[in-house]
């Protein structure tokens, strides 16, 4: 065993949390004693504190509440104990007295007009901790903010289930603050407003609710202005009478039980007996107790125990079925875990939540979405929206079910959904058969900014020849890619009803509809684009559909588009992987062996992210005239930001088109996906080179990490091959990989696409992976040094409180690699500028500690790996899952202009017009339906930056994994 790396000071160790928020808006200041005034300074200060009795660290943000840019930023308070400065970030901070100073730093000294910047720092004290209660932004005095009110919905109870056509009775309980009123409480259905109460007690009788599982909200307004929606709690409707049974999995350890409840859904008019038995599944689990239950008129509803009984030596899971005459049967499934397996009895708790129909993380078509909440903007534009990377976390999650349940027909089941809904079907594509791969697409070059667009083709820029179209058609009898599109409207709140197999059905249509979104260069951010079908038929937008908002040609055709996302590919090849090495172990392989063939095609599809754009040979290409691919030669042979691919939607018209990506970002690679494609013989594709390429993928991945790596040991941005996306020249002295060219932040800008530590997470995880299963000395080589970095900026409290890097800088560049000779890096640094708890990113994170800590025997890896896991559990549970509070400054972006070329006119599926003076939320009116839209409102009248609680797929589904990872390899 090699020893653990010596720590550069090791994991802060710390003590409890406790959390004050105080959002305090603006003033005017005047000038003074000269007759002109300047432009009067508005602001607000947010407070926050993590408190562990002998000190704290704070992060304030400071919100430009007024129409002008602060250029230039002093903030100023004082504390009433005495909290001594320990050091800042973020700003220079200092202390005189208890007079606290901040003045920004050098990359946050301009404050946009509704734009905010954070700043923290950590305090020593003794005695008590009384927060500050007045703020100044350069002189300007930001007092105390209103607070919203506090809504909880009391009724029905979290789980209740309803038949068909009966009452459910809603109710809340509703508080406003500072002396204000509350005026009115909403009832929401998701998204739906069921409706009003105008005085307490606030209730509301709905009935009419359709079969299946609802999310009801409450939602108060004060007199004041400010509104709050409680947490959402989800019920179901059934058909009929039914049986009850919660949860719906349970996880027992050997030689020991548990219990589940067991009611009626609706008042029988005579007793009723219940009987409850294992109907199938693992014979060391027996019911104990409770196999007999009688249920009157009047205990209906009163939830009675079963017990099940697990005995010393099985694993393993089983279904029991609680059945009754005349009502519908609840089935429970139980799984035998080891005697010291309670990480995998997390899993099992956390997955419930997750499947959960009431908890609504899925569509009625069982596709996961973004997340539980529909007001939310980040990659994807809105909540229900869904991306190909949730579909791999569904894959991942339910292979870690089959590993530890024993039970492979859901993760059976996710591949076919995910193959139903999100790989295009041939009615998607249906011109594929003309793709000429010696003629793959025309030049386009890419743009600095949105308004530089449309991007003029340009034919005569030579391309290279596909070298991979011909075997995979081969190999798998179809012109058609075997590859998913990154982004769906699940509930088609758009309107353009692009659902498998249709073009701009509309509306009207139900289910998931295909979408596209970025589309020009990389300063356009989520607030600037415009989301667009990705099949055109000239239904919506302008003359020529959406096209001539992005390329800029003689005429336009109705067509059809996709594009692959490459991380989220890989990542279900990484999830087969397991899949089938964890069935194999159970003496399963057989269940899972149709699937895994499948994602050997995807792996074998997925190689189109290893080539240049226009297919152009790798290597010093700094103009259009460079040459074009012959082959492999057009190969960087790692994972870019996308492959796409389309064509028209005339069957007769005879065009299509196919383009890889000239740039690879270091948080997409794939190690593990690469070395199962190469080496597993179940996912070795079928292609005749498809297993070399990826053999030489493998390889190249870890020598761009560690070409990527920063002295501190934090991986950079990436690389390309067409500088600035038109194979311009980049600037001197800029280093090369492969003749590739160095890009601190490659692909987007707003934000940089280097900055986000979940990027680290989620990378190096897969190194991590690699590692655990192989030894690979390259992979340990990047994880020492890694691991060393990332557990020195990683606080870890005895509460289960901890903080992580958040956002990244960085400064300096590479080594120009040297195969032979890798060099160390001295100038490339990375710096810490904030730091967060946010859970989705410590589920990857405790991931990667867990693996290499199983094959290094590191124990301060496994101890921090198990701390972030304890305090997750202990610290951040509610009823649908684990999330931590986030405030949204970036909300202010709703108003945000959205380029549209001067005299470009048209329309969204719903009526929106799209013109010149479009913004963000103009062309999305839906959202000023959502219930959450008045927090947003009140933001951009001058409130206080929103507080969001949200419920990612892809993070619950991160920790779970987690939780079953640690088990099975450090419990």
């Amino acid at each position: 065993m090699h020893p653990p790396p010596r720590r550069r000071g090791g994991v802060r160790r710390l003590l409890a949390i406790a959390v004050t928020a105080l959002a305090l808006p603006l003033t005017m200041l005047s000038t003074g004693t000269t007759p002109a005034r300047a432009a009067a300074v508005q602001c607000s200060v947010d407070y926050k504190t993590n408190d562990w009795g002998s000190g704290f660290t704070t992060d304030l943000t400071v919100t430009n509440r007024g129409a002008d840019v602060i250029d230039g930023w002093t903030l100023t308070y004082a504390y009433t104990g005495n909290q001594r400065l320990v050091n800042g970030w973020n700003g220079s901070w200092s202390q005189s007295g208890s007079t606290v100073t901040v003045k920004n730093a050098g990359h946050n000294g301009r404050i946009a007009a509704g734009a905010a910047v954070t700043t923290g720092a950590q305090f020593s004290y003794s005695g008590t901790n009384t927060a500050p209660t007045s703020f100044s932004v350069n002189g300007t005095a930001c007092v105390g903010a209103h607070q919203p009110p506090i809504a909880v919905l009391t009724s029905p109870a979290a789980g209740s289930v309803y038949t068909q056509g009966e009452t459910v009775p809603l109710a809340a309980t509703a508080a406003a603050a500072d002396q204000a009123t509350i005026t009115k409480v909403e009832f929401y259905d998701d998204t739906e407003l069921l409706g009003t109460d105008t005085s307490a007690p606030f209730t509301l009788s709905v009935g009419g609710l359709a079969v299946g599982a609802h999310s009801l909200v409450a939602k108060a307004y004060d007199s004041l202005g400010a509104s709050a929606s409680s947490t959402p709690v989800g019920i179901t409707v059934a058909s009929g009478p039914a049986v009850v049974a919660s949860p719906s999995q349970l996880g027992v350890r050997q030689g020991e039980s548990g219990t589940f409840e067991v009611k009626l859904s609706k008042q029988p008019s005579a007793n009723v007996t219940v009987t409850t038995a294992r109907a199938s599944g693992n014979t060391g689990l027996s019911v104990s107790s409770g196999a007999t239950l009688t249920f009157t008129p009047s205990n209906w509803s009163t939830a009675q125990r079963v017990t099940v009984a697990a005995d010393s030596s099985g694993t393993g899971s089983a279904v029991f079925e609680s059945t009754a005459p005349g009502h519908a049967k609840a089935a429970v499934t139980v799984t035998q875990l080891g005697a010291t397996k309670s990480y995998e009895g997390r899993f099992l708790e956390l997955y419930d939540k997750i499947t959960d129909p009431a908890n609504g993380y899925f569509s009625p078509e069982g596709i996961p979405y973004h997340s539980v909440e529909t007001l939310i903007v980040e990659a994807p534009d809105h909540g229900h929206e869904t991306t190909s990377e949730a579909y791999s976390y569904l894959l991942w999650l339910q292979a870690m079910y089959g590993r530890i349940t024993g039970d492979w027909t859901r993760f059976n089941d996710a591949w076919e959904t995910m193959e139903q809904y999100a790989i295009p079907t041939h009615a998607d594509q249906p011109t594929t058969s003309f793709y000429d791969p010696s003629k793959p697409a025309t030049y386009a070059p890419e743009h600095d900014t949105p308004n530089e667009y449309p991007s003029q083709l340009d034919s005569g820029v030579s391309v290279g020849r596909d070298p991979i179209a011909a075997e995979l058609k081969s190999a798998y009898g179809t012109d058609d890619v075997y590859g998913m599109h990154w982004i769906q409207d699940v509930d088609n709140v758009y309107g353009y009803g692009n659902s498998p197999g249709k073009c701009e059905a509309g509306p009207s249509d139900t289910g998931p509809s295909y979408i596209n979104t970025f589309q020009r260069g990389p300063q356009e951010s989520v607030w600037e684009t415009v989301t667009q079908p990705t099949c055109d038929a000239f239904k919506y937008g302008g003359a020529n559909g959406y096209l001539d908002l992005f390329t800029k040609d003689a005429s336009y055709a109705k067509q059809w588009k996709f594009t692959n996302a490459p991380d989220a590919d890989a990542r279900a090849v990484q999830a087969a992987y397991w899949a089938d090495l964890w069935a194999k172990e159970q003496g399963k392989g057989g269940e899972v062996a149709g699937t895994v063939a499948k994602a050997a095609k995807m792996g074998d599809y997925l190689r189109y992210a290893m080539y240049d754009k226009y297919f152009k040979k790798i290597g010093n290409c700094t103009s259009t005239s460079c040459p074009a691919g012959t082959g492999k030669d057009a190969s960087h042979y790692l994972l870019s930001w996308y492959y796409a691919w389309g064509g028209a939607t005339d069957t007769s018209a005879g065009w299509s088109w196919r383009i890889g990506s000239s740039h690879a970002h270091g948080g997409y690679q794939n190690p593990l996906a690469a070395y199962a494609l190469a080496n597993y013989a179940p996912l070795k594709p079928k292609s005749a080179t498809g297993a070399g390429d990826w053999a030489k993928s493998f390889e190249r991945q870890l020598e761009f990490y560690r070409w990527l790596q920063s002295d501190e040991g934090a991986i950079a941005g990436g690389a390309t091959n067409s500088w600035a996306g038109r194979y311009t020249t980049p600037p001197s002295g800029t280093p090369t990989f492969y003749g590739m060219f160095y890009d601190e932040k490659p692909v987007y800008h707003d934000p940089p696409s280097n900055q986000w530590f979940g990027f680290q997470a989620w990378s190096l995880e897969r190194v991590a992976e690699v590692y655990q299963q192989t030894g690979n000395a390259q992979a340990k080589a990047v994880l020492d040094k890694w691991v060393d970095w990332a557990l020195s900026e990683t606080t870890v409290n005895p509460d289960g409180s901890f903080l992580f890097p958040s956002t990244l800088k960085w400064s300096g560049k590479p080594d120009t690699w040297n195969p032979s000779s890798p060099g160390a890096n001295s100038g490339l640094h990375v710096e810490v500028v904030d730091y967060t708890n946010d859970v989705g990113v410590a589920g990857a994170y405790a991931k990667i500690l867990t693996y290499y800590a199983a094959r290094s025997g590191d124990t301060e890896a496994a101890d921090t790996a198990k701390a972030l896991l304890d305090g997750m559990w202990e610290n951040h549970q509610d009823d649908l899952g684990i999330a931590v509070p986030e405030t949204r400054a970036d909300y202010q972006r709703f108003d945000d202009p959205v380029y549209i070329p001067s005299g470009w006119t048209g329309t969204m599926p719903n009526g929106d017009r799209i013109d010149s003076s479009s913004t963000f939320v103009s062309i999305r009116s839906f959202y000023k339906d959502d219930p959450a839209w008045s927090k947003i409102e009140s933001y951009l009248k001058g409130g206080a930056a929103p507080v969001f609680t949200y419920h990612r797929f892809w993070a619950q589904a991160d920790i779970a994994t987690a939780m079953g990872a640690y088990a099975e390899l450090l419990e």
